[in-house]
């Protein structure tokens, strides 16, 4: 089912693995939609660190997935916010002008195809920028510190890289559950860090969160190279350490192999997982928006055109917030 008036629309292609120079944008054709499906005039997408693991196939182990030899899916992008074009036979949440925000494959892209439980109706206080922003960063920082981390109110959790991403998203839901929150930035991100409502700053171009003497209850590691050994220092007896950096990073594998090994060993839990996308989760985050909890934050935006830039960009480390492409 085809029901866009055109029939080619504009999109960033891949069809082999490497930097960022595999990415292309051209004419494709629009694509179709299945009867529980609905197809999304797209305004704007987000991207994560997944899209440049699954652009240049790293770690290794991605492929098994996205196809050992060339990627199986040519367009790349999963965040999304836009407006219904048109909806699957099957479909009764959602229908044509409809502003919504969610998860597919392929956002990067002026027309995605998506499943109905993959949206929810975009919040009235968001931008489409701001909507696109939220669901992958969103559900990797509320699944780990709230399904992970177990975070009660009254916790100390530290969160490493407090001014990416995911750590934006972090220092808020950590204070929405109740949490004392410590942000590790560097200074230029101190004041961004401090607007989201941290507790306390580290700033690592200076001091070493390690050497602090402060013990935490839940350390979540989106950035940096501290080793679990070093991070156990300063985590409480029966604390968690959340690990959910560098799988595609000189170091960031080993540093996960030896938390998982570690574990069973030690009184602490030391844990990663991979986020799972999840229509009760954007609910919640969605609920934590509309009181006021949580809001994006957004570095950079690109057009279309130059979304490989955006990922040479995003794959430097150092961005304040998300990074979004508007078609």
């Amino acid at each position: 089912m085809n029901p866009t008036k055109e029939k080619t629309m504009r999109a960033i292609t891949q069809d082999r693995y490497g930097s960022a120079e595999v990415l292309e944008i051209e004419d494709i054709d629009n694509p179709t939609i299945a009867d529980d499906g609905v197809l999304v005039k797209v305004e704007a997408a987000s991207l994560n660190p997944l899209d440049w693991h699954f652009m240049r196939g790293k770690p290794f182990l991605v492929r098994m997935t996205m196809g050992l030899r060339a990627p199986k899916h040519r367009v790349r992008g999963v965040d999304l916010a836009g407006t219904v074009e048109a909806v699957g036979e099957d479909v009764t949440e959602f229908e044509p002008g409809d502003e919504v925000y969610g998860w597919c494959q392929g956002s990067l892209a002026e027309y995605a195809a998506t499943r109905q439980r993959a949206l929810l109706p975009r919040p009235s206080s968001l931008t489409a920028e701001q909507a696109a922003a939220v669901p992958v960063a969103g559900f990797t920082a509320l699944q780990g510190l709230r399904d992970l981390g177990k975070i009660k109110a009254g916790y100390k959790v530290l969160v490493i890289g407090a001014s990416g991403g995911v750590g934006t998203f972090a220092v808020q839901i950590a204070k929405a559950l109740g949490a004392e929150v410590t942000g590790v930035c560097s200074s230029r991100n101190v004041d961004l860090v401090r607007s989201l409502g941290a507790d306390h700053l580290v700033d690592y171009t200076s001091d070493d969160v390690t050497k602090s003497g402060t013990r935490y209850d839940v350390i979540f590691q989106l950035a940096g190279t501290a080793s679990p050994g070093r991070l156990r220092r300063i985590l409480t007896p029966k604390g968690t350490l959340v690990l959910s950096s560098g799988m595609g990073r000189m170091g960031g594998i080993d540093r996960i192999i030896k938390a998982l090994v570690t574990s069973p060993f030690v009184s602490q839990r030391l844990t990663t997982w991979i986020a799972n996308n999840s229509r009760d989760d954007l609910a919640t985050l969605n609920e934590l928006i509309e009181t006021g909890q949580l809001a994006p934050i957004i570095d950079r935006t690109y057009p279309l055109s130059e979304a490989a830039e955006a990922i040479r960009y995003l794959e430097e480390g150092h961005t304040r917030g998300k990074v979004i492409v508007t078609p």
